[in-house]
C-alpha cells in the first residue's frame, strides 16, 4: 500500500525528476521489505502486516519514555517513583526541594508508614558529626552514615566512576569498588574506597580462579583502601553467578581483574576458599590480617535464616567477629538480573535487617559489629526507618546514579545507556562532565544528611543513632496502626544462648543451624 502510495506521487509530482527518482527509490525499498516480511519466519505479525507492524517495534522502544515524560504521575514509576528520582535531582543540584500544598499519599491507606515527632524536638546535629567508627585499632574507619554502595567499573562507565569517586572525596564519605576491583578510575581523585571481593576474587587471583593472599596483602596496602569486604550475595540475583565473555574482556578489564585474555571470565555462584561458617569467618580473619588490620567484614542478602543462624553460632563458637556486615535487600537493583532473581529471590531489606540485627544481639556479639544496609535507599526517611531497625549507615547505589545523571532508562544491561552512567561507550560516556557531576554527588550527599539530621532532631534526638523500632509507624490495615517494635521480634543481648526456646521468631532457626555446616540440620 505504502509502495502504491509513493509509486502515484512520484507519478503526479510536478517539479523534478530527482524527486521522482527518490520517491521511486523509497517506494522500492518498501516493496522489498515487505517481500521480506512475509517470507521471514521470526515475527508472525510481520508476516500478516508487513511493513505496517514495524510501527509496533518502533512503539516498543519508545513506550518507557513516552510513559515516564507524558503519563507518569509523581508516585507512580517503577522501580524509583518520579519524585524519589526528583528529590535526587534536586538535592544534587541545590534546587529547591521542598513541596506546597500537602502530601500526596493517602494516609490511611494500608502500608503507610511515618515517624513518631516530639514536643521537645532536639537542635539539629552537624552533619560532620553524623558518623561511625568501624574496626579497632589504628586502622578503624570513621565512616559516613551515607555512602556509594557497590557498583563495579565495567558495570558502570569510566566517568561515572570519576565523578562518584571524586563526589566521596570532596564529601568525606566512603565509594564501594564493587566486585570488579579496583580501577584506575577509583584512584585518579583519591576518594576513599572499599574493596569489594567477590567469588571471581578479582585483584587477587590466581591463575586457576582462586584467591591469591599475596596479590590481595598488595593491594589491600594502598592507603586509599580503608575496608576490605567479602561479598556472599547481593540483592539484585542473591545465589546467582555470572560470566564476562571473552569477546567483551578488553586488556583494560584483563589486568584490572587479573585475568587473562581471551577466556570467559567466570564469577562462580560460591566461594571456592571456605564451604562452612566457620571457613567463612577465619578467611575473614585472614583478610583483615593481609590488609594490616583493616576493618573487614562481608555482604550478603539474607536468604536461609538457619545460614545466618549458622554464622552467628560459628562467630560465638570461635571469638572471630567481623568488623562489619552489610545487609544487602532483595530491591537492590544495579546488577542486571533473571527476572525470576530479581522479583523472587532473596529477602527484603527491612526484613532481612531486622533479623540480622537481632540475631546478632541475641548471640552477644552485636556490640562488636556494625550494620550497613543497603537497597533503595535514597532519602532521610529511608536513612531513618533502616537505622531504627539496626542499620549503623547506609549505603546507597541508584540514589547515587541519579546524582550523577541516570534518568532511569533501563537499559544498563546494554550498553546504549543515553547518559553514558553504564555504557563504555567513550561518544555515550563523554556527556558525564566529571567535575559538574562530582560537585552533584556531594551535594546530594550533603543535603541528604541535613534532611536526616533536621528528622532526628523533631523525634527528640541528638544522634540518628538513637532511632528505634517505636519511632516508627506503620498502617497494616484500614482500621489498626502498629509500631515496628511490634511488627519485629525484638531479642535482648545473649537471649539466644540462655534460653533460644523464649522466641517465636528465631528458636526454629537457631535449632536448624550448626557452625560447621551452612546445611539445614535434622
Amino acid at each position: 500500500m505504502f509502495a502504491v502510495v509513493f509509486y502515484i506521487l512520484g507519478r503526479v509530482w510536478p517539479y523534478s525528476e530527482v524527486a521522482f527518482d527518490t520517491l521511486a527509490l523509497i517506494a522500492s525499498a518498501l516493496v522489498l521489505l515487505g517481500i521480506y516480511d512475509l517470507f521471514q519466519t521470526r515475527h508472525a505479525i510481520l508476516r500478516n502486516y508487513p511493513i505496517a507492524a514495524h510501527l509496533r517495534f518502533l512503539l516498543e522502544d519508545v513506550r518507557p519514555e513516552i510513559r515516564q515524560y507524558f503519563f507518569e504521575g509523581d508516585k507512580d514509576g517503577s522501580p524509583f517513583p518520579r519524585d524519589k528520582r526528583a528529590i535526587v535531582y534536586q538535592r544534587a543540584k541545590k534546587e529547591l526541594d521542598k513541596r506546597p500544598f500537602g502530601t500526596m499519599l493517602d494516609v490511611y491507606q494500608e502500608q503507610y508508614e511515618w515517624l513518631h515527632h516530639s514536643m521537645a524536638p532536639k537542635p539539629t546535629p552537624s552533619v560532620e558529626e553524623m558518623r561511625v567508627t568501624i574496626g579497632t585499632g589504628p586502622q578503624a574507619y570513621s565512616a559516613s552514615l551515607l555512602n556509594i554502595s557497590a557498583m563495579s567499573y565495567g558495570a558502570l562507565s569510566a566517568n561515572a566512576i570519576r565523578a562518584l569517586n571524586k563526589g566521596a572525596r570532596a564529601g568525606g564519605f566512603f565509594h564501594d569498588t564493587g566486585e570488579g576491583g579496583v580501577s584506575p578510575y577509583h584512584r585518579e581523585f583519591g576518594g576513599d574506597l572499599v574493596w569489594e571481593l567477590g567469588s571471581g576474587y578479582f585483584g587477587a587471583r590466581r591463575a586457576d580462579g582462586g584467591f591469591d593472599a599475596g596479590l590481595f596483602a598488595a593491594a589491600a596496602a594502598d592507603p586509599q583502601i580503608k575496608m576490605v569486604e567479602l561479598k556472599l550475595s547481593q540483592g539484585a540475583k542473591p545465589g546467582h553467578g555470572g560470566v564476562l565473555p571473552a569477546a567483551k574482556i578488553t586488556p583494560e578489564i584483563a589486568a584490572i581483574r587479573g585475568i587473562p585474555m581471551g577466556e570467559d571470565c567466570i564469577s562462580p555462584s560460591i566461594h571456592s576458599e571456605f564451604s562452612t561458617p566457620i571457613g567463612l569467618l577465619e578467611f575473614i580473619a585472614q583478610m583483615r590480617d593481609l590488609s594490616g588490620g583493616k576493618p573487614a567484614g562481608f555482604k550478603l542478602c539474607i536468604g536461609h535464616k538457619w545460614e545466618f543462624m549458622a554464622i552467628c553460632k560459628a562467630m560465638v563458637e570461635t571469638g572471630i567477629t567481623p568488623d562489619f556486615i552489610v545487609i544487602d535487600g532483595k530491591e537492590g537493583g544495579t546488577g542486571a538480573a533473571p527476572l525470576e532473581f530479581m522479583d523472587y529471590i532473596g529477602m527484603p531489606l527491612r526484613d532481612g535487617l531486622s533479623f540480622a540485627h537481632n540475631a546478632l544481639v541475641g548471640c552477644g556479639v552485636r556490640d562488636r559489629i556494625k550494620i550497613g544496609a543497603a537497597g533503595k535507599i535514597t532519602s532521610a526517611f529511608d536513612m531513618a526507618r533502616v537505622m531504627a531497625l539496626g542499620a549503623d549507615w547506609s549505603n546507597a547505589a541508584r540514589g547515587f546514579m541519579f546524582a550523577v545523571g541516570c534518568i532511569q532508562a533501563q537499559s544498563c544491561h546494554t550498553g546504549m545507556c543515553p547518559t553514558g552512567v553504564t555504557s563504555q561507550d567513550p561518544l555515550r560516556q563523554r556527556a558525564i562532565v566529571v567535575p559538574d557531576k562530582a560537585e552533584r554527588v556531594a551535594n546530594f550527599h550533603h543535603n541528604t544528611l541535613n534532611a536526616l539530621a533536621e528528622l532526628v532532631a523533631a523525634a527528640g534526638l541528638s544522634h540518628p543513632s538513637e532511632l528505634r523500632p517505636h519511632h516508627f509507624q506503620r498502617r497494616s490495615n484500614s482500621d489498626q496502626v502498629i509500631s515496628f517494635a511490634q511488627q519485629y521480634e525484638h531479642l535482648e543481648p545473649g537471649q539466644l544462648l540462655s534460653d533460644p526456646q523464649s522466641s517465636p521468631m528465631f528458636r526454629e532457626a537457631w535449632a536448624l543451624s550448626a557452625a560447621s555446616s551452612f546445611a539445614r540440620q535434622a
